[in-house]
């Protein structure tokens, strides 16, 4: 790249497999074209363009959150929408919301490279349907409204979104405080893949069953900008 040339980039928590592409599939069936380029998540740092020469110095700041960071539960449940602010479906956090608030927080320290200002207050959210017909946002809302799954979180990663506006793992950023971390590996810029950072992570799910809950919208919940 030359002088002056930038990248854009996006932190996130991975959704584990096998619940990871479930959801990407999901978001597929839904008529979201979107959902191939873009890995299952929590977003920690929305889509934010950066001089590419600062790469290893953001690289070096994510390092130190992660060093000082633990592993730390994640549970989703049921569905919620920003709608009509935005036209968002998503899978809810309702375990882990907090860890991923103050995460966000130390990615985004003022004193750091990658200090922004959001457009809406941080809401942690799995994005299942966005901009797509409203009869199919409400198909979204209303078939994963008892979808549940749950994992322990044991790091974060970096992406980069291409010219072909797919992202890309660029590296994974273990948590120090687990078990199996270790140095997070560079990523190879093949095919989309996602974080896969949650070492040995224990997990839980429950698919859509007979009983199904009602739909849960947050009425006051503001849209945050997401990958």
């Amino acid at each position: 790249m030359g002088a002056g040339a930038t990248v854009t980039l996006g932190v996130s928590l991975a959704v584990p497999e096998p619940y990871g592409t479930l959801l990407q599939e999901r978001r597929a069936s839904f008529g979201d074209a979107a959902a191939h380029g873009i890995p299952t998540h929590i977003t920690l740092l929305p889509p934010t363009e950066v001089p590419a020469a600062a790469r290893p110095e953001i690289e070096a700041h994510l390092a130190a959150v992660a060093l000082a960071g633990r592993a730390f539960p994640v549970r989703l449940s049921g569905t919620g929408t920003f709608r009509p602010l935005s036209p968002v479906v998503f899978v809810q956090v309702v375990e882990g919301a907090t860890a991923c608030s103050r995460l966000q927080e130390q990615v985004r320290d003022p004193q750091g490279p990658l200090d922004r200002v959001l457009h809406f207050p941080y809401h942690p959210h799995v994005t299942v349907a966005h901009g797509i017909p409203e009869p199919a946002m409400d198909r979204a809302h209303r078939e994963l409204a008892d979808f549940e799954c749950a994992w322990t979180a044991a790091g974060f990663a970096l992406y980069e979104q291409g010219a072909d506006q797919v992202w890309r793992l660029k590296r994974e950023f273990p948590f120090a405080q687990h078990p199996s971390a270790g140095p997070g590996p560079a990523a190879g810029s093949g095919h989309p893949q996602g974080p896969g950072v949650e070492a040995s992570p224990t997990f839980e799910v429950t698919l859509p069953s007979g009983t199904c809950r009602p739909p849960y919208q947050r009425r006051s919940a503001r849209p945050p900008a997401t990958l």
